[in-house]
């Protein structure tokens, strides 16, 4: 049940943005243990003043291609699947949309079942048999 939250500068074309929010699913499915079908996401398109980022801290040189992705998630992963996700997503990335591992910065960010609402104003999460209904698909 992650929450992806893609910034980066405007500019980009329509199969670019495709391509990264499809590669940032690939390697939360490969890695995080996501179903697929478990896709919530949004793109951010900013201004250059909008979009503010160090060329060089603690990596870098970062270019204007420079992507900030911020995953909410539910559950707790491990440092190892968190490592994994990270490797994965900087060389999927490479391959498409082209980014420079370089470019592509990940926080991830952990929060309860209570946290979330799916709609129809409950918590979803917080029923016990919640994992039972997405798996047969009932809503």
């Amino acid at each position: 049940m992650p929450f992806v939250r893609i910034s980066l500068r405007k500019g980009k074309s329509p199969e670019y943005l495709t391509a990264l929010a499809d590669t940032i699913q690939r390697a939360l499915v490969e890695t995080f243990d996501v179903p697929e079908n478990d896709r919530f996401q949004a793109i951010h398109q900013h201004d250059e003043n909008e979009l503010i980022f160090d060329s060089s801290y603690l990596a870098g040189p970062r270019s204007d291609d420079f992507v900030y992705i911020s995953i909410t998630i539910g559950r707790p992963r491990t440092a190892e699947m968190k490592a994994a996700l990270y490797r994965r997503l900087a060389d999927l990335l490479g391959q498409s949309p082209g980014l420079r591992p370089e470019d592509v910065m990940i926080v991830i960010s952990t929060s309860a079942p209570e946290d979330w609402s799916f709609g129809n104003g409950i918590a979803q999460m917080t029923d016990p048999d919640w994992r039972l209904r997405v798996a047969g698909g009932q809503r």
